[in-house]
């Protein structure tokens, strides 16, 4: 899906390194979840489980460089 690797690479590139150790784990773990159900997390079509939640607003506001804080 290119949207969502689009999304994932731009998250790599400015946001992964200045990531906890901690949080970069659970970026890897997500990495290896269904690619239909990473879509719908980052593009809020569901809610994501708790464990990816920190990640994926994280990625939500680098796919969005306007909503970053």
């Amino acid at each position: 899906m290119l949207e969502l690797d689009a999304w994932l690479t731009r998250f790599l590139d400015l946001r992964y390194a200045d990531l906890p150790a901690e949080q970069q784990a659970v970026f890897v773990r997500l990495l290896d979840q269904d690619d239909m159900a990473l879509f719908d997390w980052i593009t809020g079509a569901s809610a994501s489980p708790a464990e990816f939640r920190d990640v994926v607003e994280a990625i939500k506001t680098t796919r969005h460089p306007s909503k970053q804080r």
